[in-house]
């Protein structure tokens, strides 16, 4: 699938770990096993800014890949809570972020004390005091993100309307400019293959990336994914982006010039002056959905934004979480709970339009 791009992540989480002491570079092996390496190589940029701080503060004189086990178990709460202000008023990191980096050394720091062991089966560290350390309280609740969200994503028509602009109509806006009308003629089904797709299963950005055209399976309308963590899984895609993947791959070949050995599922437009094409990159498909965006007029709309419209219409439409978890490839249901939110506003635009509109209608019997 991905490998390519895997590689290359791999390749940056070695160049980080040569950097980074030789009990860290345990860690991160040890959780290449179950850890996506997108996750794993902002581990590794975590730790760089955590003991850099450390030598910044005079904690240690020496270089970063010699700092010792003993220099983390003598850090003191206060120490780790400077460490957390550095990074807010310093680094200008939200809650959030600051959170995710706490996140990172906690999971180190665990390690070292609980699974980590010397050749005398002693733990590396018999004090850890990232456990004393709380995260960031996060004041926003589920119903406040939700409604944030609820402006950004597509709502009822705007589904299909969506998917013809990308299409279709999009050719209307450009279609005094010669080169942005060709660049659209030549990309339109695959353009409208990646958008019909997410709006169509909800995968992730990087799950779309990395798809081959052996992964889809027409029959079962399913594609097969790495999700995070490196866990396979078939996911179910809508008929209508079924019948856009079809009408991409009928082209496919042809108008990007792909030799039998390239396997990617989307791919760029031929470059360079022998023409090569290569997978689509993320960043590509981001800019791509961006334009389109723009273009329709609601330039919130981002990829993660179209996993987040279907997510809402999954629910609204079927009610079940589980399933919705599933789909989406969450590893919390709490992450899913939050589309109950904003399925149960339009359930109270429909209520409210059954009242509008009751005088006009039959009275159905009670079940």
């Amino acid at each position: 699938m991905a490998d390519e791009r895997d590689h290359h992540l791999y390749d940056r989480i070695d160049e980080k770990t040569a950097e980074l002491p030789w009990y860290v570079r345990e860690y991160v092996d040890k959780k290449m096993r179950t850890m996506s390496p997108k996750s794993l190589l902002n581990y590794c940029h975590d730790f760089l800014i955590f003991f850099d701080w450390l030598l910044a503060e005079g904690l240690f004189a020496g270089k970063r890949t010699d700092i010792p086990l003993d220099c983390l178990e003598s850090l003191t709460p206060q120490s780790v809570e400077n460490f957390l202000s550095y990074l807010q008023f310093r680094l200008h990191n939200d809650k959030f972020t600051i959170n995710r980096k706490l996140s990172a050394l906690k999971s180190l720091f665990n390690y070292l004390q609980n699974v980590a062991e010397t050749s005398d089966l002693k733990p590396y560290l018999l004090r850890n005091v990232m456990a004393k350390i709380a995260f960031n309280k996060i004041k926003e609740d589920q119903e406040t993100v939700a409604q944030k969200m609820a402006g950004k994503i597509l709502w009822n028509d705007e589904y299909e309307q969506f998917r013809r602009f990308v299409a279709h109509d999009y050719r209307d806006v450009v279609k005094d400019n010669r080169k942005l009308l060709h660049f659209h003629s030549q990309n339109a089904e695959r353009d409208t293959a990646i958008v019909s797709l997410i709006l169509g299963s909800g995968l992730r950005l990087s799950e779309v990336v990395g798809l081959d055209v052996g992964d889809v399976d027409f029959k079962k309308r399913m594609v097969r994914v790495i999700r995070k963590g490196n866990k396979e899984q078939y996911v179910f895609f809508s008929e209508q982006a079924g019948l856009d993947l079809e009408d991409y791959l009928g082209v496919r070949a042809k108008k990007y010039n792909l030799p039998p050995s390239n396997k990617a599922l989307f791919v760029s437009a031929p470059m360079g002056p022998k023409d090569t094409t290569r997978r689509l990159s993320p960043r590509a498909i981001e800019n791509l959905v961006k334009k389109y965006a723009a273009a329709f007029g609601k330039p919130s709309l981002s990829v993660h934004k179209l996993r987040h419209s279907f997510a809402t219409r999954y629910q609204a439409e079927n009610n079940d979480i589980p399933k919705l978890r599933r789909q989406l490839g969450h590893s919390s249901i709490q992450t899913t709970m939050i589309y109950t939110h904003l399925s149960n506003d339009e359930l109270k635009k429909a209520v409210d339009q059954m009242d509008d509109h009751f005088d006009d209608q039959e009275r159905l019997p009670e079940e």
